[in-house]
């Protein structure tokens, strides 16, 4: 197994949750509430991003606690005849630091393409935000051989030149082991989080001080083998997110 190599100062790791369409308001602000009162047992910056309906009580919940709140997703634009989206700057206003751009379940269930996750990432900025921008390959394109040349692509299509270790998070997702209980082997996540590395060198001069984060049905008991994988700075969490006893083991368990 890879370890932990290659910086003189790893970066703070973050460990962030992503709710999706999950939970409802009374068991967000639960949930919410227990984070709040466990973040200081963590060596870690702690994130969670609701549904954008929860986003307003979770916020108030969170106070000043610590964590940080995020979207799942934005809208390119500031304002205008966009039904039923949510702006980075209406995100920025309710507090959030973070918002997710191009998980694979948008770039599949709304045909998003980089183009799009990028323009989404650049509106962030504009807003303030931190894009956590989100790269992975399917089975078929791994088994294919052509994992990171996929996410070499991806990343070059949707991350926007010039960011830094301050305002850009990557995620590497393989779109395979997201919700399955599949994970890749320590090895494949070092070899495609160095590429990505690698990559992010020729987009923005701080790459090594950006946060490469794994996801993929990352739970308590496998968390302390991958965030110790050499570039991994964290996690993006799914399901294991739901339950602050799970979250709160993967932060823990992270060096």
């Amino acid at each position: 197994m890879t370890t932990k190599e290659g910086f003189a100062v790893a970066p703070r790791a973050l460990i962030a949750g992503n709710w999706k369409m999950n939970m409802d308001r009374v068991s967000s602000e639960v949930l919410a509430s227990a984070l709040a009162q466990n973040v200081g047992s963590v060596a870690v910056d702690l994130a969670v991003c609701p549904p954008s309906v929860y986003l307003s009580p979770v916020s108030v919940v969170l106070g000043s606690s610590g964590v940080a709140l995020g979207g799942q997703d934005c809208h390119t634009a500031q304002n205008g005849a966009h039904t039923g989206d949510v702006s980075p700057e209406m995100l920025a206003d309710l507090g959030c630091t973070y918002v997710i751009v191009g998980h694979s379940e948008r770039r599949a269930d709304h045909g998003e393409d980089d183009a799009a996750v990028r323009a989404k990432a650049e509106a962030a900025r504009r807003a303030g935000l931190i894009p956590i921008v989100c790269v992975g390959e399917t089975e078929a394109e791994r088994d294919a051989g052509k994992a990171l040349d996929v996410v070499e692509s991806q990343v070059r299509g949707s991350v926007p030149e010039g960011l830094t270790g301050a305002t850009l998070v990557v995620a590497y997702e393989p779109v395979w082991a997201i919700g399955t209980g599949r994970t890749p082997t320590a090895d494949d996540v070092a070899a495609v989080h160095a590429h990505i590395r690698k990559v992010l060198g020729d987009l923005c001069g701080d790459a090594a001080n950006v946060r490469l984060l794994y996801g993929g049905s990352v739970k308590p008991g496998n968390a302390k083998e991958l965030m110790s994988v050499a570039n991994v700075n964290g996690a993006l969490v799914g399901g294991a997110s739901l339950k602050a006893e799970d979250f709160l083991g993967i932060a823990k368990a992270t060096p």
